[in-house]
């Protein structure tokens, strides 16, 4: 039997039940903030590629400099001092705390606005940052990261400094001294903090990799050329950390060798 109800007059009328995915409609339909966004940054790279000032380019979109530098920074093709110092603080505050709460702790340290530092901070949301464990980026940003992590530890060789590298690393493509693929990747633990260890993805299989390990071998470095693994000591997993030290750019290997693993020197990530 079909349900009734009494509008404001008092009279009767048929019930007629909401249709799935009812609802207010949106105003714009066409609207996408991820593909706006992502139109915005490679016009604002094409201009940039083309010489023209962050005014200029900002006049010709319609966007106010601020904004023109974030998108060239999201695309990963923006480099300043500034920019520099702002994003070294935010990832190394970011590896323990939360993200709101590293915007403050690098405004805090370098005594600038919490605005300003989110103005030399990629975009955090649209089509190329999904809802993912790891953060997705740009490649170009991907390598200015390594970089600045490598930097980082080399101007402060510290194990706090090379284990940001290590996770700067994660999920890159290296190869074994016999030329075998393999990736790492660092996972966190219940307390939402990365756990000292390396899971390493071979195939079908994941084996764990410890951070002592790691550090061990980067202690027995001895010469610059290193022929074989086992030169950096009989160490659980040291084949892996042979490749890993060799696309660090922390150890050179015999011409034959180079042949086998191809993986080209990267200048961006090793200087």
């Amino acid at each position: 039997m079909m349900e009734i109800e009494k509008d404001n007059m008092g009279e009767k009328r048929a019930y007629k039940p909401r249709k799935p995915g009812g609802g207010r409609k949106k105003l714009k339909p066409e609207f996408n903030a991820g593909k706006n966004l992502k139109e915005q940054m490679e016009s604002a790279v094409a201009l940039y590629d083309s010489e023209m000032s962050l005014q200029a380019i900002a006049d010709e979109l319609g966007l106010n400099p601020i904004k023109v530098r974030k998108l060239l920074i999201t695309a990963g093709v923006y480099e300043s001092d500034v920019a520099e110092k702002v994003q070294d603080a935010f990832e190394k505050y970011r590896e323990t705390q939360d993200y709101k709460t590293a915007l403050l702790s690098t405004a805090a340290a370098l005594d600038l606005s919490k605005a300003s530092i989110t103005s030399y901070l990629p975009y955090k949301k649209g089509v190329y940052f999904p809802g993912t464990e790891k953060e997705k980026i740009s490649v170009g940003a991907e390598r200015q990261r390594r970089y600045r992590a490598m930097k980082r530890w080399r101007a402060d060789p510290t194990e706090e400094n090379f284990w940001s590298v290590v996770v700067a690393y994660a999920g890159v493509k290296f190869k074994t001294y016999s030329g075998l693929p393999f990736s790492y990747e660092v996972r966190k633990g219940k307390n939402g903090e990365y756990t000292k260890e390396l899971w390493i993805d071979r195939r079908k299989n994941s084996k764990s990799l410890a951070w002592s390990s790691v550090l061990l071998a980067l202690g027995n470095r001895k010469e610059k050329v290193v022929d074989r693994p086992k030169a950096l000591g009989d160490i659980r997993g040291v084949t892996y950390i042979f490749g890993m030290f060799y696309r660090f750019g922390l150890i050179d290997v015999p011409d034959e060798v180079q042949e086998k693993m191809k993986h080209p020197k990267q200048k961006t990530d090793k200087q």
